[in-house]
């Protein structure tokens, strides 16, 4: 019997991945309550506080992605790992770097139809983005290029530290990624930061929908968000663990 294909292997794994995750879903509902809050908060008060709804939105829907792509992967990978549930892949075809991928593809595909989701909120509460063609173009690009560095960065975590470190880190890291360019553009910062947090992909993905969703072009996201995806799915094949 012919082995099947590596990529049709690791898009199994991933459609699979999806599907547990779909059937348990109550992690990807806690990652859309708060954007889908913030962008609720945004109808009623936002205007009236002197908050912009169109970079708004744009950051929240960037925070959505961010946390299920991030958080959620790290929290589930962590506690399948402590349960035993990794140890029997083992015993199947795929390869380490199989699994990563799958999660990652998977966990990618999940934060792409939360942003759907977070797009139609904000459409109904009033959003109306103008982007350009080449911002356009840009975001096509960037958007998953982040999802998978922030899943690489999930696993890496969660495939070395205890559920419990996780948890914790997980959701620390979340905050600090959704104040340091998510939800903040890094203009809000001192200028001696600005540099260093434009180097952070949750910074790239925050600025580039900010900057489609207001009718400006940026391309410099893209070559951050194509470096950090290959370091973290690197370091995450490098130090990932199966058992804990």
């Amino acid at each position: 019997m012919n082995a099947v294909p590596r990529g049709k292997r690791v898009w199994r794994h991933a459609l699979m991945e999806a599907r547990l995750v779909l059937r348990n879903g109550e992690q990807l509902l806690l990652a859309l309550a708060i954007p889908l809050g913030l962008v609720v908060a945004h109808a009623a008060v936002g205007q009236q506080v002197g908050i912009p709804r169109e970079p708004f939105i744009a950051s929240v829907i960037g925070l959505g992605m961010w946390s299920t792509s991030f958080t959620s992967l790290a929290i589930l990978t962590a506690f399948e790992r402590r349960y035993g549930v990794l140890e029997r892949l083992v015993a199947t075809p795929l390869r380490r770097a199989d699994l990563l991928l799958g999660k990652a593809l998977a966990m990618t595909m999940l934060a792409l139809g939360q942003a759907v989701v977070l797009v139609v909120a904000g459409l109904l509460t009033g959003w109306s983005p103008r982007p350009s063609a080449g911002q356009a173009a840009v975001v096509v690009l960037v958007v998953p290029l982040a999802l998978l560095a922030f899943s690489g960065l999930a696993l890496a975590l969660a495939g070395t530290a205890s559920a419990e470190v996780t948890l914790g880190l997980a959701n620390l890291v979340y905050l600090v990624g959704a104040a340091g360019g998510l939800l903040l553009p890094a203009a809000n910062f001192p200028a001696w930061a600005q540099p260093w947090l434009g180097l952070l992909p949750t910074t790239a993905l925050g600025e580039s929908l900010r900057t489609w969703a207001t009718g400006g072009f940026d391309p410099l996201p893209v070559a951050v968000v194509a470096v950090w995806v290959v370091a973290a799915l690197a370091l995450a094949r490098k130090v990932f663990r199966w058992t804990s």
